[in-house]
């Protein structure tokens, strides 16, 4: 290592004649040194800065102090290894090679390790926190956690290969072949990720929003990942669903594009009344109900008239998908109430029987 720092530290160990005479003495004191500096950058620098961040407002110096403390102390450890291995005289071939590539391996692992238990750790809460309450999409805070892993942990393989000088020439001339052979054997897992892909740039749907499958299951997205999209439905159930299924389906987003959600409630009266009336009311249940939405307003629709009724339609909003089904009953219980205080007639099938005596049809009959 041609450093002006570390060269003056080499010849300050210079003057101490056992170190001289015992070059492992030497690297181990090197080593010691380093070790030292590292728990005195923990004790000084990183507790300064931490106490530093700790008055600022932003959390995201917070977070960048917890990542590096660990890796770095770590890594200065292992480049005192780095430095012990570059003093005269030099290690056998051996040696001279495997320790020195494996502490330079070590510190890609290290950090290739915080950063991936980093990415794990990190819900989108946490992340919105960390990003001063920023929104995040979370879709896009999923495919980024996802893609960020698989790229790390490629480069990291890929680095580990150029420090122990493995050619690889043959492996990228290899590698065509082996993607067909993978290809074939994994077009499903293939088909999925290429799925997920799809659905994140349409933005067909995202996480928390309602959904309803072309089986007929309705639930909300819990989670876009990139083989396969969860649902949970209104009966607590999971639905895993792969991607290259999701991408060819038709999808119906209750959610979009707005959240609010569009209810139909059919109403029948009794022929003989008040249809004004009838519509003052069941407009005034629709305004008092906080659930639903003010624009656009609620609207009241006469669409038949029945064998034995009016038949009105309710049309209105709810400000929440998930609150289909409980609305619905609130407003069903609300309705029959007002109509009951107004007695208004809420009719159902009837029909009407006719007795008669066997003389009274053998008459009839003779009528003709």
């Amino acid at each position: 290592m041609d450093v002006p720092l570390l060269d003056k530290l080499d010849a300050f160990l210079l003057t101490f004649p056992l170190l001289q005479e015992y070059d492992f003495l030497e690297r181990l004191v090197i080593v010691l040194i380093y070790a030292v500096l590292a728990k005195i950058i923990d004790l000084l620098l990183m507790r300064s800065l931490r106490s530093l961040a700790d008055k600022t407002r932003m959390h995201f110096d917070d977070y960048l102090i917890s990542f590096f403390h660990r890796p770095f102390l770590a890594t200065v450890v292992l480049f005192g290894v780095l430095h012990a291995c570059s003093v005269e005289p030099q290690l056998p071939y051996l040696y001279g090679v495997i320790i020195p590539g494996v502490s330079k391996s070590l510190i890609l692992l290290v950090w290739w390790g915080a950063i991936s238990s980093s990415l794990s750790k990190t819900s989108l809460e946490e992340a919105i926190h960390i990003f001063g309450g920023k929104h995040i999409d979370p879709d896009i805070f999923l495919l980024f956690k996802n893609v960020s892993r698989i790229l790390i942990l490629f480069f990291t393989i890929l680095w580990i290969l150029l420090i122990w000088k493995v050619n690889l020439s043959p492996l990228f001339a290899s590698a065509g072949i082996i993607g067909i052979a993978i290809a074939l054997a994994a077009r499903d897992t293939l088909a999925n990720f290429f799925g997920g892909v799809s659905v994140f740039m349409d933005r067909a749907y995202k996480v928390g929003e309602y959904i309803i499958l072309d089986s007929g299951e309705r639930g909300e997205v819990v989670e876009v990942g990139i083989r396969s999209t969860k649902i949970k439905t209104r009966d607590d159930v999971m639905i895993i669903i792969p991607n290259g299924i999701m991408a060819n389906s038709k999808i119906i987003n209750e959610s979009a594009p707005q959240p609010r959600f569009r209810l139909r409630l059919d109403i029948g009266v009794a022929y003989g009344t008040d249809l004004d009336l009838v519509e003052d009311l069941l407009l005034q249940v629709a305004d008092e109900n906080n659930q639903v939405v003010k624009q656009p307003p609620p609207r009241l629709r006469l669409r038949s008239f029945g064998d034995s009724a009016v038949n009105f339609q309710l049309l209105l909003w709810v400000r929440d998908p998930r609150e289909k089904g409980r609305q619905t009953h609130l407003l069903f219980k609300e309705v029959y109430r007002c109509f009951n205080e107004n007695a208004i007639s809420i009719p159902f099938p009837q029909r009407d029987i006719h007795v008669r005596k066997k003389e009274e049809m053998e008459e009839v009959k003779a009528e003709g």
